[in-house]
């Protein structure tokens, strides 16, 4: 509008300009303001979300820690199902594995294991889960699914305890060779390996290597 317009002219303006874009602006407001208290909305429940998934999870360390495992697997269950995708749920997982493992309940620890492999938001948590994973197969004597959970990790992790593990898995197939080879290269890996690897590699009949 230009300041030359008298006080009708600006009024019959305005009227027209409302009524050829009055609509789209009504609607953009709206747009906005949904888009702005959604975020708001969203961001609130995120943090509730995630303040319940860190109670449950507490809460199972707790019963675990105080001996009262029933409780524990209970929670942690509660916890996988409520919050599937929390990185809580997945530490959860984790411990319950190990809980079934000390029980003797191999199925339930690999069972859990794997649903940390399937839905861990992030892929460290999810490539411990398959190292964990991996010893649980090669204890059981299943070396070729042992050996997949292994080649699916990234090559950047845990590079000596892996290595460690494919020296078990080839010593427990027979095949000595791959087994110093691969100790070998777990006791020149950069990250800490168990003192037990000298002494396996040794064992075979190598001595340590220069």
């Amino acid at each position: 509008m230009t300041s030359y317009m008298n006080e009708d002219e600006q009024l019959e303006a305005v009227k027209k300009w409302w009524k050829e874009n009055g609509t789209s602006i009504v609607i953009g407001v709206v747009l906005g303001l949904a888009v702005l208290f959604g975020w708001q909305g969203w961001k609130s429940y995120r943090v509730a979300e995630g303040q319940a998934a860190s109670n449950l999870y507490f809460s199972m360390q707790n019963q675990g820690a105080s001996g009262d495992v029933d409780a524990a697997l209970i929670t942690g269950k509660r916890l996988l199902g409520e919050h599937t995708g929390s990185v809580y749920a997945s530490f959860a997982a984790l411990k319950l594995a190990q809980l079934a493992y000390a029980r003797g309940d191999k199925a339930s620890a690999v069972e859990n294991l794997g649903w940390v492999v399937a839905n861990a938001p992030d892929r460290v948590i999810a490539d411990l889960a398959r190292v964990r994973l991996a010893r649980a197969y090669l204890d059981q004597g299943q070396w070729d699914l042992a050996s997949a959970q292994l080649d699916a990790l990234e090559k950047s992790f845990m590079p000596g305890s892996v290595a460690e593990m494919r020296g078990d898995i080839a010593q427990a197939r027979g095949d000595l060779e791959a087994a110093r080879r691969a100790y070998a290269e777990a006791l020149a890996s950069p990250d800490e390996v168990l003192g037990t690897v000298r002494l396996k590699l040794q064992a075979l009949g190598t001595g340590e290597p220069s």
